[in-house]
């Protein structure tokens, strides 16, 4: 079962000032609106800064994309990931249309309360 790109997709108050201070860090901005959210990577590692669209740091997991942001030409679509989970008896949030193709989410919480997306672009 593969889940695709891992990020991290965090809350941030100043999305100005979180991007300044990631880029500090060697993070290049490489996707995002520029108002509500940025998307930065460091080699292989992507953060995604969100102002204003959630409360909590989610785990994010992009089936069909490559950890280095490229598109895969064969992926585990989001619906066989969500048919597993729940045979797996994983409690969804928000789920994906079984009968649907193409992009879809579905999201889940941890144990401890941190929530879980995957986010299928294609």
């Amino acid at each position: 079962m593969e889940l695709g790109a891992f990020s991290i997709s965090l809350a941030v108050k100043d999305l100005k000032a979180s991007r300044d201070f990631y880029q500090k860090f060697g993070f290049e901005v490489t996707g995002g609106d520029g108002e509500g959210y940025l998307i930065l990577k460091n080699g292989t590692t992507i953060i995604g800064l969100f102002q204003g669209m959630f409360e909590k740091n989610i785990l994010t997991f992009n089936p069909g994309l490559g950890q280095d942001t490229s598109q895969l030409d064969s992926f585990t679509d989001i619906r066989v990931l969500q048919k597993h989970l729940k045979e797996q008896g994983v409690e969804l949030m928000s789920e994906v249309d079984e009968e649907g193709s193409g992009p879809g989410s579905l999201t889940a919480l941890d144990p401890d309360g941190n929530p879980i997306l995957i986010d299928q672009f294609f």
